[in-house]
């Protein structure tokens, strides 16, 4: 019996090791997630840029206002092309993928 009341013992340092283990997984996982360099997976705040940076979006209107680019935007929708209404240094555009610029300029030359 005196094996089990020495390992008895030290029961009362399972909790607070525990509680410390779990408390430095929890610090390292927060490090990880918020951590600089590029390498956040926090999402950052959108930058405006040029309508040229953005990758294979072709900007194909400027409208006066994002009421009338999410009007156009929608219009495109309907018609079955994928449209992104965005915010750049010059203003609101609406983009489509490049093999979708020429049906989409017809679609907003046509007034219904």
């Amino acid at each position: 019996m005196p094996v089990l009341a020495a390992a008895g013992s030290y029961n009362f340092m399972v909790g607070p090791a525990m509680a410390f283990a779990v408390v430095g997984v929890l610090a390292l996982l927060l490090r990880w997630a918020y951590g600089g360099h590029g390498s956040s997976l926090v999402e950052r705040l959108p930058r405006r840029g040029s309508s040229s940076e953005y990758g294979l979006l072709v900007a194909i209107a400027s409208p006066g206002s994002f009421v009338e680019g999410e009007l156009l935007r929608r219009r495109l929708e309907d018609a079955g092309v994928r449209a992104t209404l965005v915010s750049t240094d010059d203003g609101p555009r609406l983009m489509v993928f490049a093999e979708a610029e020429k049906r989409a300029r017809g679609i907003l030359a046509r007034t219904d």
